[in-house]
């Protein structure tokens, strides 16, 4: 009997196919396996057809509506209609960052093989993240898409697709980052509005997300190596380059040296900080 060669699923157009899907659930179910079949060495990172694509809408349900971030409700945390949407808030933050993390595996080629491990993994996380929130929002009687969200995170990986260094530069680093510094904040908000519940998700959350701008950190680092330029610096260049949304203080510094935030790297965020 004559051996057949295995042919092995390439991971872009497997995370193509996954940042693509519309329905939540299927999208949910998609990542699991991708990140299964690449732990179990089914998927290569090298010798793709897939051509690299401009993506400006991602795989996303009809609802939630996107509106202005301003015009995103805001209501009061001492009802459970306002504690429901500041977890949809939360909710669609993470559904955003699981298609931002399979765009980082699907956009840039020819980086090394733990890059995408990396970024499948924090795809994976993210979609749990979600999946959290989502459930604990039925207790509250109401569903994601059920109110108004704003689309920031996509907006700034459309700006930051043709370059990895920057899209590892102002995503991770700045908006997931952001993430580190007002999370305590929003747990202890919970707390005293009577869903501990919902601030113990958000305590696993928070730790998980220094892990993940972590990656981003460290293959921030490994570009401006590849590239001989000097990180700080080059980081204070993109910022303006790229119009990043404004750095505001106070910093998690903790939390962002616990991420690999250099300590000049954190005197370079508080003098840029508004």
């Amino acid at each position: 009997m004559q051996n057949r060669a295995v042919i092995f699923d390439d991971v872009f157009s497997k995370a193509l196919q996954s940042l693509q899907c519309n329905a939540v659930d299927t999208k949910l179910a998609q990542v699991a396996a991708l990140r299964a079949d690449w732990l179990d060495g089914k998927l290569a990172c090298s010798g793709s057809t897939t051509p690299v694509l401009p993506i400006p809408v991602p795989g996303r349900p009809e609802k939630p509506v996107l509106v202005s971030a301003l015009l995103v409700e805001k209501r009061k945390l001492s009802t459970p209609e306002g504690r429901a949407a500041l977890i949809h808030s939360l909710a669609h933050i993470e559904f955003n960052a699981i298609n931002l993390a399979l765009d980082a595996v699907y956009r840039f080629r020819d980086l090394p093989q733990p890059y995408y491990g990396d970024w499948l993994q924090v795809a994976a996380e993210e979609a749990a993240h979600f999946s959290l929130l989502r459930a604990h929002l039925r207790t509250l009687g109401f569903n994601y898409g059920d109110f108004s969200a704003h689309n920031g995170l996509w907006d700034m990986a459309v700006q930051t697709d043709a370059d990895p260094l920057v899209r590892m530069a102002l995503v991770p680093r700045v908006l997931e980052a952001r993430g580190l510094d007002v999370l305590p904040a929003i747990m202890q908000k919970l707390k005293s509005a009577g869903d501990p519940a919902a601030a113990a998700m958000l305590a696993i959350i928070h730790a998980d997300e220094i892990g993940h701008v972590a990656i981003g950190n460290r293959w921030y680092a490994y570009l401006c190596n590849e590239r001989g330029l000097e990180p700080v610096a080059t980081f204070r260049k993109l910022l303006r380059e790229y119009n990043a949304p404004k750095l505001r203080g106070p910093f998690d510094t903790v939390s962002r040296q616990a991420a690999g935030f250099s300590a000049a790297e954190m005197k370079m965020l508080e003098d840029f900080a508004e």
